[in-house]
């Protein structure tokens, strides 16, 4: 009896947590007491994943034997996926490795490569030993006979694995919520992409609609019915939901101006990716390295000032800038060299709106400065060129000569010049008290909340080709590098569609703490010996405690 009134507290203590483990199985809590919250999915998050009825199935493709970087990756994405089950129970994710499914499964890389999961290749060094890895920084969610392609790694200008996987576990949450939204989406928006001004081709604007079309109907639309049937025309745009201007190169009727007037005061959004100036890099590589860059007129002025805006007629010469890549020599011998173009400004966001966070640096070409002006509209600059920039008016001269030549910093002032706005407000109309020209039916001076974004650079959205075929928006296949294009005129469309549920997942922001490299490396054998010492000493300690007790208990 003695034995056993010694062991009750033991005894007790087992049997509270044999109740607390048959207890949790029947009831589960977690509370998240990070700061930044990094495991509290976000409510628009959750709401777009209740909206699929039925399975949903992950396939993880990021499995195998993964360097460190990659493994934290895979770890973050399975807790994630853990916390999207636990709102939606039969949401279930599996892992594939396909570089072990490629020994069995021929032809399984190239698959994955025509839907776009390009392979990572990681260089590792250990133990002076140099290797090559590839991994598969995808996921791919099912739900009934679709499917939508997740990137767990994002691209980041300049930066190292670290730095990108860091970044991608920040984009998690957000890119699986983007794919469980295009999974339930059954009714979408309509954008008309208006063509007959001499606009961008489609070849070029190839990769933004298609992300766009993941979210939204898009069809292209015409003004040139506008002199014969301005009422019908105007009737035919209200059917859709936005209008995209990319790049018009021929100007624009009054009686056109009106119905896109009408259309926007009547509530329809506007994304214009406008070119004030007129040149083009085709001009300068094929006219022996010059050409003349001369004002364009769009017969915009008028309507834009009245919604607070004012395109200027030159070019912004930034001294940072992204490149461009010159041949020199000739024949074989030919090199290609990368050069910095102070006419294509790259331009860093300020992350001082939903809009521009966590996006990467934008890449524009022969972009011009805007103004915003007094009136009743709320206007928000979205992107500037850098303290090192000034505007150079047009008609001018621009040689390629220049890039031979060392820039002097201090010309170039007063940077900081605006180059993409946002507008809000209760719109009014451009042709209000004012004479108009056509007959576009009932008039409508005053309308709803409404916005639009201009942009002062009409290439923004225009995607490169390669050999035909059109690459992603954003990448620069001279260089190899990949810029946030294509990120913010996703952004842009969404905001402007009230679609603002995905943007405040994307500025959601995580912690991720990190150790100093210098720290870590002068105290490493003290925390090898840390590690290796304490549990030793405590089991030394227990030991010699536990003898201690039975020798004074039992007299031995």
């Amino acid at each position: 009896m003695k034995i056993l009134h010694r062991l009750r507290p033991y005894l007790l203590a087992a049997g509270a947590l044999v109740l607390v483990n048959l207890a949790a199985q029947w009831a589960y809590a977690r509370w998240d007491l990070t700061e930044d919250g990094r495991f509290t999915l976000a409510t628009p998050s959750v709401k777009a994943l209740q909206r699929l009825d039925g399975p949903i199935v992950v396939d993880l493709l990021l499995d195998g034997d993964l360097p460190p970087e990659f493994a934290r990756l895979q770890r973050e994405t399975v807790l994630l996926l853990e916390q999207f089950s636990e709102s939606h129970p039969q949401l279930h994710f599996e892992f594939l490795d396909p570089v072990t499914e490629a020994e069995t499964t021929p032809g399984i890389l190239d698959q994955l490569q025509a839907m776009g999961m390009k392979a990572a290749s990681v260089t590792t060094e250990e133990g002076g030993r140099v290797s090559q890895e590839v991994v598969f920084p995808w996921a791919v969610v099912n739900h009934g006979d679709r499917s939508e392609v997740v990137p767990l790694l994002r691209n980041l200008l300049g930066a190292d694995t670290e730095a990108r996987v860091n970044r991608s576990i920040q984009n998690l949450e957000y890119a699986f919520a983007d794919a469980f939204t295009k999974l339930g989406i059954t009714d979408p928006k309509k954008i008309a992409v208006l063509k007959g001004n001499g606009e961008v081709e489609d070849r070029y604007l190839a990769d933004y609609l298609g992300q766009l079309g993941a979210y939204y109907r898009i069809a292209p639309f015409t003004l040139d019915s506008v002199d014969q049937n301005p009422k019908g025309t105007l009737e035919a745009l209200e059917t859709f939901d936005a209008a995209l201007i990319a790049k018009p190169t021929e100007g624009f009727t009054d009686a056109e101006k009106l119905v896109l007037d009408q259309f926007m005061v009547r509530g329809g959004r506007t994304l214009w990716l406008i070119d004030p100036v007129a040149m083009e890099m085709d001009s300068l590589r094929n006219r022996d390295g010059q050409s003349a860059a001369l004002p364009r007129d769009l017969n915009l002025d008028d309507l834009l000032f009245r919604y607070g805006v004012r395109l200027n007629r030159d070019l912004v010469a930034d001294l940072f800038c992204t490149q461009i890549v010159l041949a020199t020599g000739s024949g074989t011998e030919a090199q290609y060299d990368p050069l910095p173009w102070v006419y294509n400004p790259m331009v860093i966001s300020r992350e001082d709106h939903p809009l521009n966070t966590n996006t990467e640096a934008l890449r524009m070409q022969f972009a011009s400065s805007l103004d915003t002006l007094e009136n009743a509209y709320r206007k928000t600059i979205l992107y500037r060129s850098s303290p090192r920039s000034r505007p150079e008016g047009a008609p001018r001269l621009i040689s390629l000569d220049i890039i031979r030549q060392e820039p002097n910093p201090e010309a170039f002032q007063p940077g900081n010049l605006p180059l993409a706005v946002l507008v809000e407000g209760a719109f009014q109309s451009a042709y209000r008290n004012r004479v108009l020209p056509a007959d576009a039916g009932a008039f409508t001076e005053q309308g709803p909340e409404n916005k639009m974004i201009v942009v002062a650079d009409g290439d923004l959205a225009s995607n490169a080709i390669r050999e035909g075929r059109p690459l992603e928006l954003g990448y620069d296949p001279w260089t190899n590098n990949f810029y946030g294009n294509r990120d913010f005129l996703v952004n842009a469309m969404n905001y402007l569609l009230e679609d603002t549920g995905l943007i405040n997942i994307r500025n959601k922001q995580v912690a991720i703490p990190m150790l100093d490299p210098a720290r870590t490396a002068a105290g490493r054998s003290g925390w090898q010996w840390l590690n290796l010492g304490v549990p030793l000493l405590l089991v030394f300690l227990g030991g010699a405690g536990a003898h201690f007790w039975r020798k004074r208990h039992y007299g031995g």
